[in-house]
């Protein structure tokens, strides 16, 4: 490679990590803070949820960007708290050799909320402007006609009183490096890195390309797009709960006092649990 084309290539890569926002690595949220604000807006979240169910409005909450930029981990933290029969997280692999014959949408309509609940979605139908328009796994006829449809698709969900709300999650170069290295060097996180992890390195600027094409297309005012920088994960998942409860009012549903009642001796009963039953074995 020349000096001349390396420069070139070295400065588009900046800018791309620029518009990514890379963070600083020592600039990273210290970890009893985080937990501490986490735990806060985890408390707020619950009293989202009861609220939700009591006025039954349907939640459906998108969560897209490129491997390693923090969606799963982001996910699981709005989730863990939350009554899992009213929240419900949704990530489905690649469709069956039935389903590709189905209206593309179909698929993801089956999962859509009922009255009072949430749905979180670990990707979604934008998987057709994202790995499927940059790994060809679709045709050109088919992407274009999702960047025509979706908006009109998503209008509908919306007429029909379903809540939609989208997240971009951006990661630069650097950090999704460092977070893929991460996979390969752990045995308990190796599962995630996956050859699709391999072609999103190689393709880093034909994602880029997808990602703007999708938001210009798909960015209307009845459901943004709204961006999540993730090169800290921490900021990004206290950021995204944070906004993801400021897009609605909601109230505190107050609690009946409720006392423990004493346990019936009147009718005693002599517990047999230690008779011939199966215990685990207790190493620890």
């Amino acid at each position: 490679m020349s000096k001349r084309s390396k420069s070139k290539d070295d400065h588009a890569k900046k800018n791309d990590s620029d518009l990514d926002q890379e963070r600083d690595p020592r600039d990273r949220m210290k970890k009893k803070q985080y937990e501490k604000e986490l735990e806060r807006l985890q408390i707020e979240l619950v009293k989202a949820q009861e609220w939700i169910k009591k006025q039954g409005t349907g939640f459906v909450v998108l969560f897209e960007g490129r491997d390693g930029a923090g969606k799963g981990s982001t996910i699981k933290r709005i989730a863990e708290k939350m009554n899992p029969r009213g929240c419900r997280v949704v990530a489905l692999s690649k469709p069956s050799d039935v389903e590709q014959t189905q209206w593309y949408y179909q698929r993801y309509v089956a999962h859509l909320p009922s009255a009072g609940e949430i749905v979180l979605m670990d990707r979604s139908w934008y998987n057709r402007a994202g790995v499927e328009r940059v790994m060809d796994f679709c045709t050109d006829e088919q992407y274009q006609e999702f960047l025509r449809s979706t908006p009109e698709f998503e209008r509908m969900l919306i007429r029909s009183g379903i809540h939609l709300i989208k997240y971009w999650f951006s990661v630069s170069y650097e950090e999704q490096g460092r977070r893929f290295q991460k996979r390969l060097d752990q045995p308990d996180k190796r599962w995630k890195f996956s050859p699709m992890d391999i072609e999103a390195r190689k393709r880093w600027y034909d994602y880029s390309k997808a990602r703007d094409a999708m938001m210009a297309a798909t960015d209307i005012p009845e459901a943004p797009w709204y961006v999540v920088p993730s090169d800290d994960k921490r900021r990004a998942h206290l950021n995204c709960i944070s906004h993801l409860l400021s897009l609605g009012e909601y109230e505190d549903i107050p609690r009946k006092k409720i006392k423990l009642p004493k346990r019936d001796d009147d009718q005693p009963y002599e517990n047999n649990l230690r008779g011939e039953r199966r215990f685990i074995p207790q190493p620890y």
